[in-house]
């Protein structure tokens, strides 16, 4: 189960709803933007 800190949720509903879908998939925990910056990279590598 994917895990977004209180901190993040504004940046996180920022993004596109197929996004969001796609992160909250991946079962991630995201505690700093860092995380969420590394998860998205990693979408976009296609990984």
């Amino acid at each position: 189960m994917s895990y977004i800190a209180p901190e993040l949720q504004k940046k996180f509903d920022s993004l596109s709803d197929d996004l969001q879908k796609e992160i909250l998939s991946r079962n991630v925990k995201l505690y700093t933007l860092n995380d969420l910056i590394r998860c998205l990279e990693d979408i976009v590598r296609g990984k």
